[in-house]
């Protein structure tokens, strides 16, 4: 493997994600719309991550968000705290009382069901992480205790240029001390849409992804995210050409030399709540791999099962150095972590080995 991942017994931290940790407000089985009761969970797609490697992989890891000091970031702390990760890099930012000049981020959620799509509607402006600046970290502190792998993303870098710049400041600090860098494209239109579109999204992420080691996307976002075309493919994403996708990821692999491993889910919507799932991933040295295709899987919350196949790529890596273990392990994790609801997956390693061995879903008692 070309991957260099530092030693576990060298390293505080086997993962920390940089990204903001919103609220998020679920109305179950109805509508945003006409709501009465929401059930609170938190979520974010970098967080997501770094979740996902502690609870259902057993890896240490810390957050590095922002959050303001009232009652909704003390709740948010809370619910952080049940996923393991370190939260002393969490700043703290103090709040004005009405939220003028700072606040946190909320996210309510619809999942979705037959043909009534899975529904997003959040509530993010001015957010405390979307003022941090570049020196509000000590990051040469941070990555001095010993950090193997660091992840970030497309949606922490679409909130402000602040983000974008501490997405960067953070990702060469990680570099200077040998730490692996993830980046999940992750495009986000309406993040994107008040602050130049596409245009400025493709130069946000084409200025990062020179300083990512593994880079993450779906099928349609290193299009939109990198400018890089896929053939064959329609508007509605109906069709998703596996040799197309690979000659795609073959020319991101020849201008990004950088990139060692680059992993794209391929998901087609049937239905909210049936989709055809794959995965294919590349590594410098060993190729192309592609995870089980899983045609008519059944789903209750779309949400959050990209960043579960990030943490469970990751997982493969870390764990093995292969390719093909690390994208069925991200297959399989994001699967499953579409079963149940919320951003963040309640599988365990045991039921992601099982999936990934070809185990079926027969009761276990």
């Amino acid at each position: 493997m070309t991957l260099k991942i530092k030693p576990a017994e060298e390293c505080r931290y086997d993962i920390v994600s940089l990204g903001e940790v919103m609220l998020r407000l679920d109305p179950g089985e109805g509508r945003i719309r006409t709501a009465r009761s929401f059930r609170a969970s938190e979520g974010g797609g970098e967080y997501n991550v770094a979740r996902g490697l502690r609870r259902c992989f057993g890896k240490r890891g810390a957050i590095v968000t922002a959050l303001v000091n009232d009652e909704v970031g003390r709740l948010l702390e809370d619910l952080m705290l049940t996923s393991g990760l370190d939260t002393s890099w969490v700043k703290w930012v103090e709040s004005d009382g009405v939220g003028r000049s700072v606040r946190n981020g909320l996210n309510f959620t619809e999942r979705g069901f037959g043909v009534r799509g899975a529904v997003g509607s959040s509530d993010r402006g001015n957010t405390a992480i979307a003022q941090m600046q570049p020196d509000d970290i000590d990051w040469d502190a941070l990555f001095g205790q010993g950090v193997r792998w660091l992840h970030t993303g497309g949606i922490f870098a679409a909130l402000s240029e602040n983000a974008a710049a501490v997405a960067k400041a953070a990702m060469e600090a990680a570099h200077r001390h040998g730490t692996v860098v993830s980046y999940d494209l992750n495009y986000r239109p309406s993040l994107w849409a008040g602050i130049g579109g596409q245009k400025r999204a493709q130069e946000v992420n084409r200025e990062l992804a020179q300083y990512v080691d593994v880079m993450i996307g779906n099928e349609e976002d290193f299009t939109a995210s990198l400018g890089f075309e896929v053939e064959g493919t329609d508007e509605n994403l109906t069709v998703l050409p596996i040799d197309s996708f690979k000659k795609m990821i073959e020319k991101v692999s020849a201008e990004y030399t950088n990139f060692e491993v680059i992993g794209t889910t391929l998901r087609q919507v049937r239905t909210a709540t049936v989709n055809d799932l794959g995965a294919i991933a590349w590594m410098r040295g060993q190729g192309f791999a592609q995870a089980t295709q899983r045609n008519g899987l059944e789903i209750l919350d779309r949400v959050g099962g990209g960043d579960s196949f990030a943490s469970g790529l990751a997982y493969g890596i870390l764990e093995y150095g292969n390719i093909e273990k690390a994208v069925n392990y991200g297959a399989a994790h994001g699967a499953l972590a579409m079963t149940t609801p919320g951003d963040t997956s309640m599988a365990n390693l045991d039921e992601v080995e099982r999936l990934v061995g070809g185990g079926s879903a027969r009761v276990k008692r």
